[in-house]
Parts: C-alpha cells; structure tokens; sequence
C-alpha cells in the first residue's frame, strides 16, 4: 500500500475581514485537529495562506472559510508532495496580508486586469510585443524567470515601489504583464503602477504556479522558488533538488551544492566571507538605506495614526474611560471624553468604541490620531555593530526611542523598522528622546529576553557623561532616591520615598569647568524613566540644557528639545555586557 501524498495549498483573497481574534483562535484549532501545518495570514484586507497536510484536512478547512462572507467561492492553487513542507502551524493576523506598505492601494477594491495563463501563452506564442516584468525578490529569480523578462534588482517587495519609479518612462507606454509566484504580489503592485502613470498593465492570474500547472514550461527558464521546505518546484510542479542555504538564505542548485564552499546547514558560495567582512557589508548596506529613510522624515508628511491601548489583566471589566485615566493621568478625563466622543478609539475589528465600553483582559483597542505634521528630529542615527544577535546603534538628540505625544513616525524605533522590515528589532532598552549615546537592539525575541535579564540582573555595566550646573563639594556620591512611577507635571517624575521605585545612580566628578558647570560619570544600577536627571536636579545640579528638570527645584513645562534647541549634555557614553551566544565581553563606546 503507497503511502498517501501530502495535499498542499497555496490561496489569498483581498477581502473585508472582522472579529479577526475570534478568527485566529478557531482557525488554529481547526487545522491543528486536523492535522494541517504551514502559516494562515489574517488581516483586515483579506486572507493568505499556504497549508498542507491530507485532502480531507485541506478540504474542511476550505470548507470553513467558505463559510465567511466574500469567501463563498474561495480557490487556491493545489499541488502534492511526498513529505510534509512545513514544520508547524502558525495563524496570524497582520497589518496587511502581504506587505507593501504604500498608501492608496486597496486590492480588494481596485486591482489591475488579470490575464489568464493561457491568453500568455498564446501571446508569447504570437510573439506579440509586450513587456514581462518579474515582481518577485532577487533570491527568488535565481532559480528561474519567464526567459525576456525584467528583473528588478530588489530583496524584498517593499523595494519594489523605489524599482518601479527607476524603469525607463517609455514602458509607461507598453504593455506589461507582471508576474510572481502565486498571484498575490501582483494584486498590489498592479495599481501601483497604474498611480506611477503605467497605462497598460495587466497581472499574470494565479501567477507562476497556475502558468505551470496549466502551460507547462514554455517560455520559461528553469523552476519556481516557493516559500516551504521544498524550496523550488518544476513546470509540472514536482519538488526540484534545490536547497536553501541556512546562512543566507540563497536558494542553491546542484551546481552550487557541489560548490567546496557549500556546508550544509552553515554556508554557501554566495555567504562565503569572513564574519568582520559580513558585518561591514551589512552596516554599509544598513546606513544606507537609513540615511535614505532620514533624508525626508517619514513624519513630514501628514498621515493618520494609530496607537493600540493594551488591556492587562488588572483592567478586566473596567470601562474604556477608567483604563484611560489610570494608564495616562496627566490627560484629564474630559480630554479622553472628547477623544471618545469624536470615534478615535476602535477594536482590530473596526468597531467604534465609547468611554462606557467594558474591556476584557488582553483586548487592544486601537486609538486613531488625526493626519498632523510631526516634529523636526535628529536624523544623524549610526549603526556601529550588526551580529546575529544584536545590533547597537548611536542615537542623536533629540529623538523619542518609540511613538509618543506628537511623535509617531519620527521615532528611532520606527525608522529602524524601515530599515530591517520584514524583520524588525527590538529595543532592549531605552534612552529618553534628549538624551544621545547607545542603545541596544535584539535581532528577535529570544535575545531581547536574554540580554534584558542581563540588565535586571544588574550585570550591564550602564556608563553616562553628565554637564551639570555648579561644582559640587563632593568627588563621589550615591544617589539612592526613589522615583515616582507616575508622571508629574508634563511626562517629568520626582522624588517619592514613600510609594516610588528603588533607583541608585553612582556619580563621579570629572572636571570642574571655569563656566560654573561640572563634568561627571554617572554609573546606573537601575533603570528608571529620567533616572539620572532627577537623582541630579534631587542632589541640587540640574543637567545643562534640560527643559523639564530646572534650577531651584522648579520643573518647566516641556519635555522634548526641539531641534536647534541647546542639547541636553547628557550621553549614554558605555555599554558593556555579555554577547548571548558568544559569551563574549562586549564593550562600546559611543564617538560623537
């Protein structure tokens, strides 16, 4: 008796979705009942999977999907393989089913002319003058493109928008057929397009996978990467002998697995380099395309925002309005009312939510912030180490680690993003938005969790370089002062011995100046919000240029610098812990 083949199934559909948590949960229980493995996006616009396992789990779970409204005659692309593909099953929802991030392109409203696989055969068949344009990544395209077509050099879809501005103004003219694994990257690359000013475009229905399932091979070179275990599929869709180099990710043929440079499971001919050679290339590459991020502030341009307000445990069954006042009490109860009042708070469903809403324990709600031009920030950010585990980065002031107040796009974190999407860092820990120096990410969540216990564990050594106003009589001094957990006054905290955080700060004076301010080392034990400044503005030598935390004990009324404002003279100067793969003592300096 033959052993059975694995089913698998690779579907989309740009389509209003709701209740998507519901969604998720249910979704995940049906396809690990069944058996089924592989990765289900779920997201306001639609829905994208690619699953396998049996028929019958693939065709319950269609069967259900079926189910949900606009979905009622949802197809995929089916195709069998002797092994199972995927590892585990994931379910997950998602800003957007595939990721393009460009404003305006709503597939599941508008999207360009399909052309069906076989009216492209006959074309090219004909020989009739079109342009064939290959929206997938440069990996992908390495193992096999439609022979003639144009290739732009990108490494994910998100620089297609930057590829598509580049092509010659007379293709505008032409008519271009574009094309990619399935179908799906077409749906938003097509009325791209079409905004770019392309008067004749069409998109390749079902994209590579449906040419060959219905054409063969004819008029294409080679086979198709597909994002599954069996890396690359032929024109009869039969899992090919292509691998994926673990290092890289390069998809390698059998050429490349012959190569004497190929180690399975640790690097191939096209990652062959010296670690500090990687690393190089990787910041040079990083920087660039940060600087190009920084060249126009993503916040100069006025776009709507959302921040989500996140439900702890703690708030179960409270209203919406109490959540608010207790997690923001320096903004008074009739602001939120007002907020409220005018629809800017909504569930991941779209839901509009009011004061008097009872909220549940995990529950996001969503705050939108009406179109506003963001403040002008410090755009000189360096990236100055890039491992597997972390990278570490100086941070110029001023500059909000992450969305606040006014700010929601001209963050470092956000910028950051740009920078490493699809991948994005996590901050280990943070700097406030007028202090400069270095500040830590983690590649993925793992490292985040063991770096930051290093942190709690007190086994970072955390060293300032502080101007403060006037000489102190001491050399030395430990500054134990608990801090409010609270703000007080506009974001500033204060001195609370009774129900503040436990902080120390050790500071020693450095130089004594001419001008009436001192410089000191400031060497933390804790971590607490604008820790080193109230500690200092307590002991009586507030920092030079800080806004919030004055002369005489008085606290001012501003919290972030402007840009062109006197700096805050304080610098997050060293950093040294321990590298968690390594074990490595690592020790930076900041430069500027």
């Amino acid at each position: 008796m033959t052993e059975e083949m694995v089913t698998n199934l690779a579907a989309y559909r740009f389509v209003e979705l709701t209740e998507l948590k519901e969604l998720r949960e249910e979704l995940l229980a049906l396809c690990k009942d069944s058996g089924l493995r592989g990765t289900i996006l779920l997201s306001v616009e639609g829905i994208n999977l690619f699953v396998a396992g049996s028929k019958a789990a693939v065709d319950g779970l269609m069967a259900r999907l079926r189910k949900i409204p606009g979905l009622e005659d949802f197809e995929g692309k089916v195709s069998e393989s002797e092994d199972q593909p995927f590892r585990r099953m994931l379910v997950r929802i998602k800003k957007e089913i595939i990721s393009f991030g460009v404003e305006g392109v709503e597939p599941r409203r508008k999207t360009s002319p399909k052309l069906q696989a076989k009216e492209l055969k006959k074309w090219l068949d004909e020989g009739r003058k079109i342009t064939l344009l290959d929206t997938r990544n440069d990996y992908e395209v390495k193992l096999g493109t439609f022979k003639g077509a144009i290739v732009p050099d990108i490494h994910t879809f998100r620089e297609f928008p930057k590829a598509v501005r580049e092509l010659p103004d007379e293709m505008k003219e032409e008519t271009v057929v574009m094309f990619c694994t399935g179908g799906i990257r077409c749906e938003k690359a097509g009325p791209f397009m079409e905004m770019e000013g392309f008067k004749n475009i069409y998109q390749l229905d079902g994209g590579i996978l449906k040419y060959f399932e219905e054409c063969g091979g004819d008029h294409y070179d080679g086979e198709c990467f597909v994002f599954d275990q069996r890396v690359g599929v032929d024109p009869a869709l039969k899992e090919t002998d292509s691998a994926v180099c673990y290092a890289c990710q390069a998809p390698l043929d059998a050429e490349d697995q012959e190569d004497v440079r190929y180690v399975a499971g640790k690097i191939c001919p096209y990652c062959f380099k010296s670690e500090p050679e990687k690393m190089l290339e990787r910041i040079h590459e990083a920087q660039a395309k940060l600087d190009e991020v920084c060249e126009v502030l993503p916040g100069s341009t006025p776009r709507e925002n959302r921040r989500p307000v996140n439900v702890s445990a703690k708030y179960d069954k409270w209203t919406l309005g109490d959540v608010l006042v207790d997690q923001f009490p320096q903004i008074p109860r009739e602001e939120w009312e007002q907020r409220c009042a005018a629809g800017r708070f909504i569930s991941y469903g779209g839901k509009v939510r009011g004061m008097d809403h009872i909220v549940r324990a995990g529950e996001r709600i969503l705050q939108i912030f009406p179109p506003a031009i963001e403040p002008d920030v410090a755009r000189n950010i360096r990236i100055i180490y890039d491992d597997e585990a972390f990278v570490m980065v100086e941070k110029p002031a001023p500059l909000p680690m992450h969305a606040s107040g006014r700010y929601h796009r001209n963050t470092l974190q956000y910028l950051m993003n740009q920078v490493y999407e699809p991948k994005f860092l996590r901050p280990v820990h943070r700097l406030d938005a007028n202090t400069a120096g270095l500040v830590l990410f983690a590649r993925t969540r793992h490292f985040c969790r063991l770096l930051q216990r290093q942190f709690i564990e007190g086994k970072v050594d955390k060293i300032y370089r502080v101007r403060i106003q006037g000489h102190p009589e001491w050399d030395e001094k430990i500054c134990e002062a608990a801090i409010s957990s609270e703000p007080a006054g506009p974001g500033g905290r204060i001195i609370d011995d009774e129900d503040g955080l436990e902080a120390r700060t050790d500071f020693s004076v450095k130089e004594r100046c001419e001008d009436g301010t001192s410089l000191l080392e400031a060497k933390l034990g804790s971590g607490r919000t604008n820790q080193i400044r109230v500690h200092l503005w307590e002991l009586g030598f507030p920092v030079v240029g800080d806004p919030c935390y004055l002369s005489g004990g008085k606290m001012g009324d501003k919290q972030t610098l402007e840009v062109g404002d006197p700096p805050l003279e304080l610098e997050a100067w060293k950093l040294a812990f321990t590298h968690p793969i390594t074990g490595q003592r690592m020790a930076f300096e900041h430069k500027a």
